[in-house]
């Protein structure tokens, strides 16, 4: 579709599943933005979670999406969780330059008791525990590994802290997700899922304007609160902030439309967006690699009636092997 917004000329809109960076240059601002839809619904209805496991599986998958995109080299990025609440894990992962992939593990009894007492918020679901970003760049490199703590914080600001302690860079996350019941083609109904987020980072050419304080400052809520106040920062968090998890994912405000409402007034630019699919890197290759490192015991203690199934956590493929296949050598 190509239409016109007033300031950014005629274009091709990115739609869904695609990460669309943009800079604000009177407000030294850069960021990136998404709206996920078809690869997300792929996603969360292979492994069909119930209702909150979803909606935090594709919080997961939309600020992994939107970290990913920005690597510069050729790797991946892992962001996990590790808890005490009823969803005790979550991984998603994006490999350059546009594959993604994810899944979580919950406990079925206390999950049903989270939603009994209304407790199904994403930082209630998850509990205490870490949230782990890690970047791995291939072989014959060191993991880049940054931790921080699940303390019944969002995870907007869980990633504004990760910033703040392992770039030292001002950064504003928003993240939005919503349930869609319409009807497809034939007149039935169908449940949709769609996410959105927001990455947005002051980058002043000028680096002594985001120094960190010497002390840390306000209330300690906000990520940017231990960085000295800027007039230009502090703007684009309040717009940054205005913006509603509805506007995120409505599937008629597009992503630059959105940038648009946000910024128009201090010169909001867009780059060509990035695709992202929904892709796993599994293969029977590796899979048969890992069969490979475990014992004779481990492998006997897996055969049933001759044969070795694995299925990928992520994806669900099943990989079925003779058990003469993978017995150690």
């Amino acid at each position: 579709m190509t239409d016109t917004l007033p300031g950014l000329g005629q274009f091709d809109f990115a739609g869904d599943d695609h990460v669309v960076p943009f800079q604000v240059e009177g407000l030294d601002v850069r960021g990136r933005a998404v709206q996920l839809g078809p690869m997300l619904d792929t996603i969360l209805e292979r492994h069909n979670y119930p209702l909150p496991v979803a909606r935090l599986v594709a919080e997961t998958v939309v600020l992994t999406v939107l970290l990913g995109t920005s690597l510069k080299f050729e790797g991946k990025l892992i962001v996990q969780t590790k808890s005490n609440g009823p969803v005790d894990l979550v991984v998603a992962d994006f490999s350059t330059p546009d594959r993604v992939r994810a899944y979580a593990r919950y406990n079925a009894e206390a999950l049903a008791e989270a939603e009994k007492n209304g407790a199904t918020q994403p930082q209630e679901l998850l509990g205490e525990g870490i949230l782990a970003f890690t970047i791995d760049q291939g072989a014959h490199t060191q993991r880049y590994q940054g931790i921080v703590p699940l303390d019944g914080a969002s995870l907007e600001e869980i990633a504004g802290v990760y910033f703040r302690q392992s770039e030292q860079i001002p950064t504003k996350v928003r993240l939005g997700v919503a349930e869609l019941l319409d009807r497809d083609e034939n007149g039935k109904p169908r449940h949709r899922w769609r996410a959105g987020g927001m990455v947005a980072q002051f980058l002043p050419e000028a680096p002594e304007r985001m120094r960190q304080a010497d002390l840390p400052g306000g209330d300690g809520t906000d990520p940017s609160d231990d960085f000295e106040r800027d007039d230009l920062w502090d703007e684009a968090v309040v717009m940054v902030q205005t913006i509603d998890a509805d506007e995120l994912t409505d599937p008629t405000v597009g992503t630059e439309r959105l940038l648009y409402r946000l910024f128009h007034e201090r010169g909001v630019r867009v780059y060509p967006p990035q695709a992202v699919y929904d892709r796993c890197n599994c293969s029977r290759e590796k899979i048969r690699d890992v069969l490979a490192s475990f014992s004779q015991e481990e492998i006997d203690h897996t055969v049933e009636e001759g044969h070795v199934s694995v299925t990928c956590e992520f994806c669900s493929t099943t990989y079925r092997f003779e058990a003469t296949e993978v017995r150690p050598q």
